[in-house]
């Protein structure tokens, strides 16, 4: 194993920092899931699945396309779906333009369902999120967490289609 550099402690005022945003990374997750289980029966995790799907052409992805933009596994989405196919909100088809890949197809109920749990969500969102920011501060976390998001995995994080 190759020597490792020796790095300095973090900085009483970095590890402050840190703290802040381990607090925030365990509590978001929590309260984000707890109001989608309560309301629509779905996860975070799920309810991003469905909403990407519901944002795409023809609601239909690839699934290695919609794992990268879910930061995960293609086995962890894989376990996702399946619930999610028996719900009836997704189906699985083999892409008919290249037959190595597996295509996610939002359903008819998929699209109820976001269209069902969506504003809920976001309002949660917009009350934990944008209203304890001004907007400077909301352009500022959009560009601190892309920097941090791309420091860990370069690939480049999901953005919504712009609205047309």
């Amino acid at each position: 194993m190759p020597d490792e550099p020796i790095v300095a402690p973090l900085s009483p005022e970095e590890l402050e920092i840190w703290a802040s945003l381990a607090t925030l990374l365990e509590r978001l997750p929590t309260a984000l899931d707890a109001q989608l289980q309560r309301d629509s029966g779905l996860t975070h995790f799920e309810h991003g699945i469905l909403f990407a799907l519901d944002s795409a052409p023809d609601h239909t992805l690839r699934l290695s396309v919609l794992a990268t933009y879910a930061s995960c596994t293609l086995s962890r989405l894989s376990r996702a779906i399946s619930r999610l196919e028996t719900k009836g909100w997704v189906r699985r088809e083999i892409d008919p333009t290249d037959g190595r890949f597996t295509l996610g197809m939002l359903t008819p109920a998929g699209h109820d369902k976001v269209e069902e749990s969506t504003p809920a969500h976001q309002a949660l969102v917009r009350r934990l999120v944008f209203d304890t920011l001004t907007p400077a501060q909301a352009r500022q976390l959009r560009t601190v967490s892309t920097k941090i998001a791309t420091a860990v995995d370069p690939t480049e994080p999901w953005r919504p289609p712009a609205a047309g």
